[in-house]
């Protein structure tokens, strides 16, 4: 049974997920024990997608966080307009793909270094109605990644190792970036995610990043509202 409030899950339509460039906040690196408060001042400032990371102690070391927290933040976020953006950093994602969807989550993004099999995974995705990403460690090749992109709607390109906040940008991460757009459909959406703040937001976005992803860049400010506004004004 799905979620109070939860509406049908629904990946059609990319336009209407952004404008233009989106900066998305990982709810991550949130202050757990304030998480509503900051959630509302997030879409009272203009944050519309967020992103969950979901984390199983083994494909990355930390346990973090997963559909209890996605079945929270659904009916308030959707009842914004917003959508959850869920970032699956587990083995054997496609287990997790149906408790998402009950959950309220909007998207599923898996790893490549993690799938056996991309294109059925996305396929399993979309059939629950779900989005379908595919994300990339930053020791993985672009090419590889950007094959199997072509079965999903965006491709997430990793500018840290995934599995902590608060990690610095990988400055190879820019060309990484380039090559991706280049590869990937047009209609494919680039995301980025990992060290990304004032300083690096507009130099991801001119390199093809139409999703940022934002963690310590937005939670780790004193007022986390004008770190939002700040990383999309740096986007442009």
């Amino acid at each position: 049974m799905r979620a109070s409030g939860v509406h049908k899950n629904s990946f059609v339509g990319l336009s209407e997920w952004i404008r233009g460039v989106e900066i998305e906040p990982s709810v991550y690196a949130a202050d757990f024990l304030q998480l509503g408060r900051q959630t509302d001042e997030l879409l009272a400032a203009g944050a519309r997608i967020f992103h969950i990371d979901v984390g199983d102690g083994r494909f990355i070391p930390p346990i973090t966080i997963g559909p209890v927290v996605v079945r929270a933040l659904a009916p308030v976020v959707h009842a914004a307009g917003g959508r959850l953006d869920c970032h699956l950093m587990v083995d054997d994602p496609e287990r997790h793909f149906e408790q998402i969807r009950d959950a309220g989550g909007d998207s599923v993004t898996f790893h490549v270094e993690a799938c056996a099999d991309v294109p059925a995974a996305a396929a399993l995705a979309r059939s629950l109605g779900l989005g379908t990403g595919l994300a990339f460690n930053p020791d993985t090749p672009v090419e590889r990644a950007a094959t199997l992109a072509a079965h999903t709607d965006l491709a997430l390109c990793m500018s840290v190792h995934p599995g902590y906040s608060g990690q610095e940008f990988i400055p190879e991460s820019l060309d990484r970036l380039r090559r991706l757009r280049e590869l990937v459909p047009a209609a494919t959406l680039v995301q980025v995610d990992g060290g990304i703040d004032e300083s690096t937001a507009g130099a991801v976005h001119q390199a093809g990043a139409d999703l940022i992803v934002a963690g310590s860049g937005v939670f780790y400010r004193d007022d986390i509202a004008e770190a939002y506004r700040g990383l999309v004004r740096a986007a442009g």
